[in-house]
């Protein structure tokens, strides 16, 4: 991993004017597995840990259908919204605004991507080691099945820096993926 290049992806480059703020739409994916309630992840093929499929709203499409369309291409799955669970405000590193969705699968074949090198359906009681920090809070709220829209503010500093830092680097000291 080139840390100089994900410190300018993170740092400088989302602070140039660029016309809109970087907006992100991300799945949790729901299914029924043999030891109860599993949730789907996938592997950043950039920073190694586990995170919620999902990436950059396009111009032309709303957060569902690009929800929808990063699944698909991330983890070979077709989903279905249930429903928006919340909007996460990020700032410090990379801001950005995600909405998350809480989804189930209902077709297609689990497969990696140029972009996730491994996916996988987790217990919740046994999610990977790996999976980055801020997203407890997005599993917890989706987990919960509540009708309500959470909108949450939150500040990534060298904190979340480090921690995401730490992930990567033992997931390639553990030889991954």
């Amino acid at each position: 991993m080139d840390y100089v290049e994900t410190a300018w992806w993170g740092l400088v480059s989302p602070r140039v004017p660029s016309g809109r703020p970087l907006r992100l739409a991300q799945a949790a994916v729901f299914r029924e597995g043999e030891g109860g309630l599993e949730i789907l992840l996938s592997m950043r093929s950039d920073l190694f840990g586990w995170e919620l499929p999902g990436g950059t709203i396009e111009h032309d499409e709303d957060a569902g259908e690009a929800a929808i369309r990063e699944v698909r291409e991330e983890t070979g799955l077709e989903i279905e919204i249930e429903q928006a669970v919340g909007s996460w405000t990020r700032t410090g590193f990379r801001p950005h605004q995600v909405t998350i969705f809480r989804c189930r699968a209902r077709g297609g074949e689990l497969q990696t991507s140029h972009e996730t090198p491994r996916v996988g359906w987790f217990p919740i009681g046994a999610l990977p080691e790996g999976v980055f920090p801020w997203y407890d809070e997005p599993i917890a709220t989706a987990l919960r099945m509540s009708e309500e829209f959470v909108s949450i503010s939150e500040y990534q500093g060298i904190r979340a820096i480090w921690q995401a830092m730490k992930i990567d680097l033992r997931t390639r000291w553990n030889g991954l993926p």
